[in-house]
């Protein structure tokens, strides 16, 4: 199953470097929709990455518009605090792209009004604004692999010889 994370207009590179490497370890295609809030270069972007940037499918868009226009067509969901569905009770088809907005203000309220139908939340507290981005990526992105029964994943670990 192909699966697009979405960043739109992400704000702290740590966090998308961690969702980097969750995308590299599982497989999953990571789209940024720009404006960024930091520099591709940065070294915290690259240091939470780790040495795993190469195993990520990575494509960049300057806006919104322009990432819709390059994946018009496609199934589309939307991760937000606002939604009435949750994330676990929702059917990922296969090569969906799932958006998840800027730490500081999540996907623009326009988009989600438009949408609503197709957005899902993870439950929390009342009173939490909201969870870390890279949690929530890792929670959902972790969902859909768990609905296609993990296919392709390293599903048994082992141990060494020698014990170290």
């Amino acid at each position: 199953m192909k699966i697009n994370i979405v960043l739109v207009e992400p704000e702290i590179p740590q966090n998308t470097g961690n969702i980097a490497r969750t995308c590299a370890a599982t497989g999953a295609a990571l789209h940024l929709v720009g404006p960024l809030g930091f520099s591709i270069e940065d070294r915290y972007l690259k240091r939470a990455g780790l040495d795993y940037w190469n195993f990520v499918n990575l494509s960049y868009y300057d806006n919104l518009a322009e990432f819709f226009d390059r994946n018009r067509d496609s199934h589309f969901l939307y991760c937000t605090t606002k939604a009435k569905s949750f994330y676990h009770e929702t059917e990922y088809p296969d090569n969906c792209f799932i958006l998840f907005g800027k730490e500081t203000k999540g996907l623009p309220e326009t988009l989600l009004k438009e949408n609503y139908k197709s957005c899902v939340k993870i439950p929390m507290l009342d009173q939490i604004r909201s969870l870390n981005l890279s949690n929530s990526v890792a929670i959902v992105l972790y969902e859909v692999l768990r609905q296609d029964h993990f296919k392709g994943m390293l599903l048994e670990g082992h141990l060494h010889e020698n014990g170290s």
